[in-house]
């Protein structure tokens, strides 16, 4: 990953945060990726205990530190939308639940435009419509140690292994020219 002081933000979130993680960690112009909780209407700083319980409204995701004269927004969305299946409500394979809703949190009104431009522009590629939230991002909490930088840590665990290597392989056919 690549650092300079030309920085935006982006929050999303689309089935398990490791997976999400794992597909932006590998793009050009990504410096930071991390892996938390937002969406919620529980107070408090969550854990991932209780947001896995569905009572807390958060959604797992990943806030990405980006350089936009690297890789824009609108990249960095469609990577994001192409790589899970955003025509699922409240899922993504056998991660059910609202903590596992796709979601696009935009950080000010270019970005919702943006997001909602990306939408319009992937939806022909999919038989379903996309149920995708976009939502203005209230507060961010960054997840506990362990869930950090995971599929780094842990790729020969089962769950990087079937779940998160496919994606990975898929990023690499689709976005060759994207990634660092």
């Amino acid at each position: 990953m690549t650092e300079t002081n030309n920085k935006e933000i982006a929050t999303i979130g689309g089935g398990c945060f490791w997976c999400v993680e794992a597909v932006v960690q590998r793009l050009k112009g990504v410096s930071k990726v991390v892996s938390g909780y937002a969406g919620g209407n529980a107070p408090g700083r969550p854990t991932y205990r209780e947001v896995c319980s569905g009572l807390t409204g958060h959604a797992e995701v990943v806030q990405v530190t980006y350089d936009p004269s690297i890789i824009s927004y609108v990249e960095v969305l469609t990577v994001f939308m192409t790589t899970h299946d955003p025509t699922t409500l409240n899922r993504q394979g056998a991660d059910r639940g609202t903590q596992y809703r796709s979601v696009i949190f935009y950080h000010n009104d270019t970005q919702k435009l943006e997001a909602q431009e990306v939408i319009k522009g992937v939806q022909p590629y999919f038989n379903d419509p996309i149920v995708t939230e976009i939502s203005p991002l209230p507060v961010f909490y960054e997840a506990e140690k362990d869930h950090q930088d995971y599929y780094n840590n842990h790729r020969s665990q089962g769950y990087c292994t079937v779940i998160i290597d496919p994606k990975i392989r898929k990023l690499r056919e689709l976005y060759s020219d994207l990634l660092s």
